[in-house]
């Protein structure tokens, strides 16, 4: 008997239970399954021993645990696929709710929320994809208000320029515009040089190639608006360089009708030395004035972190005469370094070439970077600044000087 309750226990299990449990029919078979095992054991009483007793209690619970464990693992499968829509129907109702909860969620996001061990992980990253999807409207916002704004100045501009195309000011833009290419193209037969050093790429970041660019298309501005302009030159330069990509994004078709000479060869190769003077502001040697006859060198390089001597090291290298500005001559310098942007340099060389003075060049250098200009000479404003100081400081400097002098005697008398 009992091997007969076994192996109805596995046909009822195999096969009739899990598909009873799929379609929702446990309760109506469950009665059925009882009365077949019930009349099998029947059939089978008068064969059995009277002594054995059919225990019914014990077969339910077998047939309970088993219906239990089938339904179960479909309950579990359905879980499975139900989680992604309650969580996501969670954040529906936390959005109604009117907390952070980005508008869009990808799969991946969903994934790893739905992973988060506890309901304040939840939250924050919930917090950081509404803050993350934030800062992008915000960004597409500002991107189509620049392109409006942009667009409105394009049809304003367009609209003035039919109202000025037959006006005496169109006219006179044209003709500037030609008089300053016939200077231009006059400088590059019998203009003096101007050399941009463009091998500084390797030693600048990508942002600042793109500021050191934008600083030469302003020098070249302001040379091409002069009254004699320089023979611009670019040595050094690379076809595929982040130069050549920048210098393509200002310019676009404009950069092939410059009035400029490119090449890739180095200025000692184009150049004879003895007449190459190397602009650093690392140069211990101080530019007194300006040579016609002299071929300056400017390195095209913006340096935000300020690596000193990087010029001055590469033109010791190829044996050139290197030059500073007289600043601390001519300028009551603030604290900070002498570098200058590259546009300045050449508001300042365009002015020393046409005036030869130096307070008149040095006006272009920033306010912020000066307190005025030196009236008095160097020694007396030294004596100046020595009584300044001995007055603020008092008896405590007459303090560090006698410290400093025992500590220097002691010093001797060890060696």
């Amino acid at each position: 008997m009992q091997s007969a309750n076994v192996l109805l226990k596995k046909i009822v299990r195999s096969s009739v239970l899990p598909f009873a449990a799929r379609h929702g029919m446990k309760k109506d078979l469950f009665p059925l399954s009882r009365t077949l095992s019930l009349s099998f054991c029947l059939k089978q009483d008068n064969s059995c021993n009277p002594s054995e007793k059919l225990d019914l209690d014990a077969w339910k619970k077998v047939m309970r645990s088993g219906v239990q464990d089938e339904v179960s693992e479909t309950v579990s499968e359905r879980k499975e696929l139900s989680t992604s829509a309650a969580a996501r129907e969670l954040l529906e109702m936390w959005r109604l709710a009117g907390r952070s909860v980005p508008e869009n969620i990808s799969e991946e996001q969903l994934k790893t929320f739905m992973e988060c061990p506890s309901k304040s992980a939840k939250k924050k990253y919930l917090k950081y994809l509404h803050l993350k999807e934030l800062h992008k409207k915000n960004d597409k916002r500002k991107m189509d208000e620049k392109r409006q704004r942009r667009l409105e100045t394009e049809e304003r501009a367009s609209k003035t320029d039919e109202t000025k195309r037959n006006s005496f000011i169109c006219l006179w833009a044209n003709c500037m515009d030609r008089t300053y290419g016939w200077r231009a193209a006059q400088s590059m037969i019998f203009g003096q040089p101007l050399v941009f050093d463009m091998s500084y790429e390797k030693d600048m970041s990508v942002r600042e190639v793109a500021n050191t660019v934008r600083q030469i298309v302003l020098s070249e501005g302001c040379n091409r608006r002069s009254v004699d302009p320089f023979h611009i030159h670019f040595c050094n330069f690379k076809g595929d360089s982040l130069y050549h990509k920048e210098f393509i994004k200002h310019y676009r078709e404009a950069w092939g009708k410059l009035l400029i000479t490119v090449t890739d060869q180095c200025y000692t190769d184009v150049f004879p030395k003895d007449k190459l003077i190397y602009l650093t502001a690392d140069s211990p040697k101080v530019m007194k004035t300006f040579d016609h006859d002299k071929i300056y060198i400017v390195g095209s390089m913006v340096d935000r972190s300020i690596k000193t001597g990087v010029s001055l090291a590469r033109a010791k290298r190829l044996g050139l005469e290197t030059a500073a500005l007289p600043l601390e001559k001519y300028l009551l310098w603030n604290s900070g370094a002498k570098n200058l942007t590259l546009d300045q340099m050449m508001h300042i060389l365009l002015s020393l070439k046409d005036t030869g003075d130096w307070k008149t060049a040095l006006e272009f250098v920033p306010k912020r970077k000066y307190c005025g200009f030196v009236s008095k000479p160097v020694h007396e404003l030294k004596k100046t600044l020595n009584l300044i100081n001995t007055l603020k400081l008092g008896k405590r400097q007459e303090e560090v000087r006698k410290q400093f002098a025992k500590n220097y005697s002691k010093k001797l008398t060890q060696k």
